[in-house]
C-alpha cells in the first residue's frame, strides 16, 4: 500500500500533469532545487562549439517584445550548500515544530527553504504557506549557510505586512540562539530605497510624508487620498504652471471644456478649480489632482514624461492634451519640490535608477549592499519602475564584484494592482526581466498546496480565471478535509442592499453561529468583501459589533482568510482608459492593452475574494454578469 506521502505525490503529479503542460519541468526544477548540481561539462562544450561555429537555433515561440530583455548577470553556478548545513537546518526545523513554533514544512516548501539558485522564481498559490516558509528561508541563510544580515534584505510590500514578518522572523531567530539583530533585514520597496537615497541623493524629505515625516517609508498607494500638505503643494505647482505658461492654460481649458482664457496684461491670471472626470477613472476630482494620478502612473510604467514625443502617440486629441498637460504640470511640480528639498518616491525611484547605471557611481555604500541578497514577497504586484530601479541596483552590485542573488515570490493569480501600474506579465516573464548568465533561466518551483480552503471553493476560484488572458497555467491541490454542511460559492441573485440588508444580516449572523459550533473554525468567522467601501459602510452601521467579523475592501482583505466569505460585488471591468492605454502601449513592458489588463484584473479580483473563505463562500449579486456568470 502507498505511503500517505506517496499518495500525495501521485495526487500532485496527476493533478500538474492535467492541468499544467510545464509539469515535467516544474518537479524536476524542484528536486534540483535542493539537490547540488553536477558540473554540466558536456552541455558547456556542446555550447562553447555552437558559439564558435555561429549556429543559431531556430525559434517558433512567442515573437520577440518591443523591449529587449538585459544581459544575464545572476551566475548560473548554484549556492554553495553543504550535506552538514542541510541537515542541521532539518533537525532545527524538527525542533522548532516540537515546540510548536511552526507546523511541519511540506516538501514543495523544503524545497524553497533549501534552494541552491542563485535566480529562483516561485508560483505560491493562494493559502500555501509562503509567509512561513519564507521566514523558514531566511533562517537558513543566515543561521545556516552564514550570509552577513547587512548583506541581505526581505521585500514586502506594505510597512503592516513587514511587521508581522519581521516577528515571525525574530521568534524563529530566538530559538535558533542567532545573535544579532536581524529585524533591520525587512522592509518595504520604498523603505529600502530611501535608504539608497539617503546614501546616493543627501538625504532628502519626501513630497508623500509631508504630515508624517517620522514614519518609514510605506507603499504610498495603499493609503488614502492626498493629505492637505500635499493637496496645497499640487495646487500652488499648478497655479504656478497656468500663470507662467500660456499653453498650459489653453490645455488646461480645453480638457475642463470651458471657454478659451482671455488674455490679460500685467494681471495674473487665476487657474480653474473645476472638477472633471477622466474616463476609466471612478471619481470626480479637480485638474490638478487628476494630472497628479496619472503622473504617478506614468512614473509607475517607468515613462519618463519629459522624454516622450507627444505626438508620435497613438490616441485621440484629448489624450495627447491630456499627456502635454502632464509634461507641462510636471516641469513646474518638480521644480516646486526642489526648491523645497523635496522629492517624490517616484522621483527618487527613477534618479536612482540612473545614478547606478552611470560609471562613475562609485564604492557601493551599506544601504546598496544590503540589497545584495534579496527575497521579494508578492512580486505580482511590482511594476516597471521597480523592474528597472531592481535592475540597476544588481548590475551595480555586480559590476563592484559583489555576490548576488534574488528570490521572487508570487502569484500571478492574485495580481490586482494593475490601477497603479502592476502587472503579473512582469512574473511570468521574469526570464526576461532577470535573465542569469549560461542557462538564462531561473530555478522556478511551485508550491500548490492549499493550507486554507477546502476542494470546492479552490475549483469555483479556479473557473473565474478561466478567461483570463495573461496567466501562468497552474492548479492548487487542497489539504483541508470537508465538513458536512460545506460547499464553494453559492450566488443569492437579485439581490440589492437598498432593501436587502435586512436579509443579509440575518445571513451574517446565522453564518457566526455556524461557524461557532464548528470544530476548529478559523477565528474570524465571517470576511465581508467588496470592492468598494460604501456598501460596507452601509452593513458596519447596522451590524453588531460583538459578532466575530470583519468588513474589508477585497484589495485589504488580500492574505487573510476567514471560515465563511460574504462578498457584495460583481467584480465588473471598469469603463475603458483611453489614457492609459497610451501610456501601457508606450511604455514597451506589456503585450497588451490597459483595458484587456483591466479586464483580466477584474477576474483576479473575484479569485482573491473567493480565496479568502476557508469552508464557504456565499456571493450575494443583481445578476450573474462577470466573473459570477462563471459561476452560474
Amino acid at each position: 500500500m502507498l505511503s500517505a506521502v506517496a499518495r500525495y505525490k501521485q495526487l500532485l503529479s496527476s493533478a500538474l500533469a492535467r492541468y499544467f503542460p510545464r509539469t515535467t519541468a516544474y518537479l524536476r526544477a524542484e528536486r534540483e532545487a535542493a539537490q547540488p548540481r553536477k558540473p554540466a561539462r558536456k552541455q558547456a562544450r556542446k555550447q562553447a562549439r555552437k558559439k564558435a561555429s555561429g549556429g543559431k537555433k531556430s525559434s517558433s515561440g512567442k515573437a520577440a517584445r518591443s523591449k529587449p530583455g538585459p544581459a544575464g548577470i545572476y551566475p548560473a553556478t548554484r549556492l554553495k550548500i553543504e550535506e552538514a548545513q542541510v541537515q542541521a537546518m532539518r533537525e532545527r526545523v524538527a525542533q522548532a515544530v516540537g515546540a510548536g513554533l511552526i507546523g511541519a514544512p511540506s516538501d514543495e516548501q523544503w524545497a524553497m527553504i533549501l534552494c541552491r539558485a542563485p535566480l529562483t522564481r516561485i508560483f505560491a498559490g493562494a493559502g500555501s504557506g509562503k509567509s512561513s516558509t519564507l521566514v523558514l528561508r531566511v533562517v537558513f541563510m543566515l543561521c545556516h549557510l552564514q550570509i552577513d544580515p547587512q548583506r541581505l534584505t526581505v521585500i514586502s510590500f506594505t510597512n503592516a505586512s513587514c511587521s508581522e514578518l519581521r516577528e515571525r522572523l525574530q521568534r524563529l531567530l530566538d530559538f535558533w540562539r542567532y545573535g544579532q539583530d536581524a529585524r533591520q533585514c525587512v522592509r518595504t520597496f520604498h523603505a529600502a530605497m530611501a535608504a539608497l537615497a539617503k546614501e546616493q541623493l543627501g538625504s532628502p524629505r519626501w513630497f508623500e510624508q509631508l504630515d508624517e515625516p517620522a514614519t518609514e517609508p510605506d507603499n504610498p498607494l495603499t493609503g488614502a487620498r492626498l493629505r492637505p500638505a500635499q493637496q496645497r503643494l499640487l495646487k500652488q505647482a499648478y497655479q504656478s504652471a497656468y500663470a507662467e505658461d500660456a499653453r498650459f492654460r489653453l490645455l488646461c481649458h480645453r480638457l475642463l471644456k470651458l471657454p478659451a482664457p482671455q488674455e490679460t496684461q500685467g494681471r495674473t491670471a487665476k487657474a480653474p478649480l473645476d472638477a472633471c472626470k477622466l474616463p476609466g477613472e471612478f471619481a470626480t476630482l479637480p485638474l490638478f489632482e487628476l494630472l497628479y494620478g496619472q503622473i504617478d502612473f506614468a512614473a509607475s510604467l517607468g515613462i519618463r514624461l519629459d522624454h516622450l514625443d507627444v505626438k508620435t502617440l497613438q490616441c485621440a486629441a484629448r489624450e495627447r492634451d491630456f499627456i502635454e498637460a502632464m509634461q507641462r504640470f510636471q516641469e513646474h511640480f518638480t521644480a516646486l519640490l526642489h526648491s523645497q528639498g523635496l522629492i517624490s518616491f517616484n522621483g527618487a525611484f527613477a534618479q536612482l535608477s540612473e545614478r547606478l547605471q552611470r560609471a562613475d557611481a562609485g564604492k557601493p555604500g551599506p544601504a546598496l549592499l544590503a540589497l545584495g541578497h534579496l527575497l521579494i514577497d508578492e512580486f505580482q504586484d511590482i511594476s516597471p519602475q521597480i523592474v528597472l530601479w531592481l535592475q540597476a541596483v544588481h548590475r551595480r552590485l555586480h559590476s563592484a564584484g559583489e555576490r548576488i542573488s534574488l528570490m521572487a515570490i508570487g502569484d500571478d493569480w492574485q495580481s490586482i494592482y494593475g490601477w497603479r501600474g502592476s502587472s503579473p506579465e512582469l512574473f511570468i516573464d521574469f526570464d526576461r526581466h532577470f535573465p542569469s548568465r549560461g542557462r538564462g533561466k531561473s530555478t522556478t518551483l511551485l508550491m500548490g498546496t492549499n493550507y486554507r480552503s477546502i476542494e470546492p471553493v479552490l475549483r469555483d476560484g479556479e473557473k473565474v480565471l478561466a478567461e483570463v488572458r495573461s496567466k501562468q497555467a497552474k492548479t492548487c491541490v487542497a489539504a483541508k478535509a470537508m465538513q458536512p454542511g460545506d460547499h464553494g460559492v453559492k450566488l443569492i441573485q437579485r439581490f440589492d442592499l437598498g432593501n436587502g440588508l435586512p436579509r443579509l444580516l440575518d445571513e451574517i449572523r446565522a453564518q457566526c453561529a455556524h461557524v461557532a459550533g464548528r470544530p476548529g473554525a478559523d477565528r474570524t468567522a465571517v470576511l465581508l468583501l467588496s470592492r468598494r467601501n460604501e456598501p460596507l459602510q452601509q452593513v458596519r452601521a447596522q451590524l453588531d459589533k460583538a459578532l466575530p467579523v470583519r468588513a474589508l475592501t477585497i484589495h485589504r482583505a488580500k492574505g487573510l482568510q476567514a471560515e465563511v466569505a460574504i462578498i457584495l460585488d460583481d467584480c465588473l471591468p471598469v469603463e475603458k482608459h483611453p489614457l492609459r492605454n497610451a501610456l501601457y502601449a508606450q511604455c514597451g513592458f506589456f503585450t497588451g492593452s490597459y483595458d484587456q489588463a483591466m479586464q483580466d484584473e477584474a477576474r483576479r479580483l473575484a479569485y482573491v475574494a473567493i480565496t479568502r473563505g476557508v469552508s464557504r463562500v456565499l456571493w450575494y449579486t443583481r445578476k450573474a454578469q462577470g466573473a459570477t456568470q462563471c459561476l452560474a
